[in-house]
């Protein structure tokens, strides 16, 4: 199985996300475009795990979680790593929040004696909307920048769970299924 552990604002964020980068789905960008219903804020990237882990990792998730508090997502603005005239993946904003910032570090700190190193790079939480291409071409986004730099996005929600979840790939896009939620106290 192909896990994650993530943060999911609930539908109504999701939809508000969407619904701003409606816009650069029109350009017809070469960009695959997350569903409404996966955007979420990774906090720790699993990869292939064997299903018979799944008991040793919602204990984890538990013990990560254990005396965290629940989450106030803030979504605005938008942009793409590394950068717009290059892009690889396009985000929606998450205004630095602690309790976000706790979380991941309990993640990554519980995750780790399991196998899973940590990350080499610095946490920032987004939500991701789109991946470009792989064979897309710097000269594919004219104009990208400015049309991020023009999207008017802003959301909020209290976040009370942290969630295992199961990633399935498909050829119109990957499909997201939460195993397990983890409540945020």
């Amino acid at each position: 199985m192909r896990l994650f552990i993530a943060l999911t604002p609930p539908p109504e964020v999701q939809q508000v996300v969407w619904d701003a980068f409606a816009a650069l789905r029109r350009r017809s960008y070469p960009v695959k475009w997350v569903r409404p219903d996966g955007i979420h804020i990774t906090l720790k990237f699993l990869g292939e795990v064997a299903e018979d882990r799944q008991p040793e990792l919602i204990r984890s998730l538990g013990e990560a979680a254990q005396g965290a508090k629940a989450v106030t997502l803030v979504v605005q603005g938008a942009g793409a790593f590394p950068d717009p005239r290059r892009p690889r993946v396009f985000w929606a904003g998450v205004v630095p929040e602690p309790a976000i910032e706790l979380l991941a570090n309990a993640v990554e700190r519980v995750f780790e004696p399991l196998g899973f190193p940590t990350e080499a790079r610095a946490f920032r939480p987004h939500l991701t909307v789109g991946r470009a291409a792989r064979d897309a071409r710097a000269t594919d986004f004219a104009g990208i920048a400015e049309a991020l730099e023009g999207l008017a996005l802003e959301a909020s929600a209290l976040l009370e769970g942290v969630d295992l979840m199961k990633s399935v790939l498909r050829p119109d896009g990957a499909v997201y299924q939460r195993i397990h939620r983890e409540r945020l106290s």
